[in-house]
């Protein structure tokens, strides 16, 4: 636990995950009681390890804001929420696609068969499979949310949404000073993935995601995972700068024959990966290979079930 601004406490858990750390956030509410941005994984200990954070605020919770979907900022949200009796706010975008990924109309089928289309080998899909249902078992979030819509405030907040790491992501921004959650973090870059029942477009939504960013100017953002952001537009440049080199990469993995997905990330993604960090590989050229594909710069092609990407003609 660290205060890292003005009324801003950063919580910072462990993860058992390719990335080790989430951070959530506790600010201070006009009422002079806490809300809480972020709620970790659904872990065995998630209830203890909020007890000990909660126990160190010098507030009640009022509120508990998810930023989005994924397992580490949404897995413990209603372990959270029966700890303070808060209510929990997502938006409503997050929270239809949080109910597919995690509800119990969850298909670990549908996920595995997506990436078996773009070139995942098939002796992977057993162990994507068994993996999706290990995860899901750490999400707990809550079936009836307080809705959030972009423009909404939460107390002093403005809710912001900046799409493209997830759908609906939702970030806080007042007085120059922005909760990204993890549509911008430090020195890596977020993951932007295409994956079935999502919009179609990742890498466009996320572009224009960091341009506003740019726009809106924060002054600081404090962020999800890694360093706080000293200075969120210049970092988010950096990001644009990055995406327009993959995209110059991804262009050239093309130019000998057509292309899976699978196959151009392992030439834009050429470390050793474990199963896990490969399949995001996958998904992040899969974002890459479909935001060309949809401005005509290259073609899609689709044969026995597989899709494989060309040059256009």
């Amino acid at each position: 636990m660290k205060e890292v601004g003005d009324g801003i406490i950063r919580l910072t858990f462990a993860l058992p995950l390719g990335i080790d750390h989430v951070h959530c956030y506790a600010l201070r509410a006009a009422s002079g009681a806490w809300t809480i941005v972020d709620t970790g994984l659904g872990v065995d200990d998630a209830g203890e390890r909020w007890q000990t954070a909660l126990q160190a605020l010098d507030a009640p919770v009022e509120r508990i804001v998810v930023t989005h979907f994924h397992p580490d900022h949404v897995g413990a949200a209603s372990v959270l929420a029966n700890l303070t009796g808060a209510s929990v706010y997502q938006g409503t975008i997050d929270f239809a696609q949080c109910e597919r990924a995690w509800g119990s109309g969850r298909s670990a089928e549908r996920l595995a068969e997506h990436m078996r289309k773009h070139g995942l080998p098939a002796e992977e899909t057993d162990a994507l499979r068994m993996e999706s249902d290990a995860l899901a078992s750490l999400v707990h979030y809550v079936p009836n949310p307080e809705p959030l819509e972009p423009g909404d405030r939460i107390d002093r907040w403005e809710v912001i949404h900046l799409p493209g790491h997830a759908d609906g992501h939702l970030c806080l921004l007042h007085e120059g000073i922005l909760i990204a959650g993890d549509a911008l973090l430090a020195g890596i870059s977020p993951n932007v993935g295409l994956y079935p029942e999502a919009r179609p477009d990742p890498l466009g939504d996320y572009l224009d995601s960091l341009a506003r960013i740019v726009e809106l100017a924060p002054r600081i953002a404090y962020a999800g995972h890694r360093e706080t952001i000293d200075d969120p537009p210049g970092r988010a440049r950096e990001l644009l700068a990055h995406h327009r080199e993959r995209l110059e990469q991804t262009r050239a993995a093309l130019r000998r024959a057509p292309r899976s997905a699978y196959d151009v990330s392992l030439g834009l993604f050429p470390e050793p990966l474990g199963p896990p960090l490969r399949r995001f590989a996958l998904a992040e050229s899969c974002a890459h290979l479909e935001y060309l594909a949809l401005r005509n710069d290259i073609s899609r092609l689709a044969a026995d079930g597989v899709v494989t990407y060309a040059n256009a003609l």
